[in-house]
């Protein structure tokens, strides 16, 4: 067993209120924080932290599991503790609906997959016609049934969100948006194609915890919100044509946006 080497972790303080799992969970996280520990790297061990300290086992499982409720480290059974590694995918809004991806035949989940150096991937995928719930159907503008797409992103075998689309039948209905590949550039594409050119999205974006179904389809790892993300797509005649509920791996992305200054 190796000791900590000196200045990676301090002493606890024995006249402070704070326990002293909370103690230990505080200067590991600083040392994340500080880089002292890098992502992916292995904290150290329960017995280094019970030799550093002189605390029991157990004190060190509570500021692990401290550790683990904030999405900082993960734990892999026989191997130790984990520093998580940070979000890959830099989601930059006023870029990824850009006409010239379309135009190239890449999806904006395959540019910024290409971004990121990684390899995307699409599973999951489910396409049929539905009663809409109240709330699409207000957002549609009023429609009764829809064209439901739904489908599992991938990034190098890592699922990282779920969506799923939902797009009037007048449109959708017999078009290659209604088949499992709806060809490259996606739907957007096709869309256009069908003489609904784009001009805005609007979206509504919240973190929360995830429902036990979304831990199952995201493989969330303990403490790890979800990025929850309702978009609408508008064409030039300010039709909606299609509204996309994505649910996201908070710990896989970064939302990046580009705001004027007037």
């Amino acid at each position: 067993m190796s000791p900590i080497s000196s200045g990676m972790l301090g002493d606890l303080d024995p006249t402070s209120d704070r326990a002293v799992f909370r103690q230990i969970a505080d200067q590991l996280r600083e040392a994340i924080d500080r880089g002292r520990f890098r992502e992916g790297e292995k904290l150290p061990s329960e017995a280094e932290l019970f030799d550093h300290y002189g605390v029991s086992r157990m004190t060190v499982r509570n500021s692990f599991s401290i550790l683990q409720g904030e999405g900082l480290v993960h734990a892999e059974h026989g191997k130790g503790v984990f520093v998580r590694p940070r979000p890959p995918v830099r989601r930059l809004a006023s870029d990824r609906f850009a006409r010239r991806h379309r135009e190239q035949g890449k999806s904006a989940f395959i540019v910024e997959a290409d971004a990121a150096g990684s390899h995307p991937q699409v599973d999951s995928l489910e396409v049929k016609e539905e009663k809409a719930s109240q709330d699409i159907s207000t957002r549609l503008g009023s429609v009764r049934r829809v064209l439901a797409r739904r489908r599992r992103y991938l990034l190098d075998g890592r699922p990282v969100e779920f969506a799923t689309s939902y797009l009037p039948l007048d449109i959708a209905r017999g078009t290659q948006i209604a088949e499992p590949n709806p060809c490259p550039g996606g739907i957007y594409a096709r869309l256009e194609e069908l003489g609904h050119r784009l001009d805005h999205f609007e979206e509504e974006i919240r973190a929360r915890m995830p429902s036990p179904d979304e831990v199952r389809t995201l493989r969330l790892a303990a403490g790890v919100p979800v990025i929850h993300l309702i978009r609408t797509a508008f064409d030039t005649e300010k039709r909606p044509v299609e509204v996309c509920d994505t649910v996201m791996a908070a710990d896989a992305y970064v939302l990046a946006y580009q705001l004027p200054a007037t």
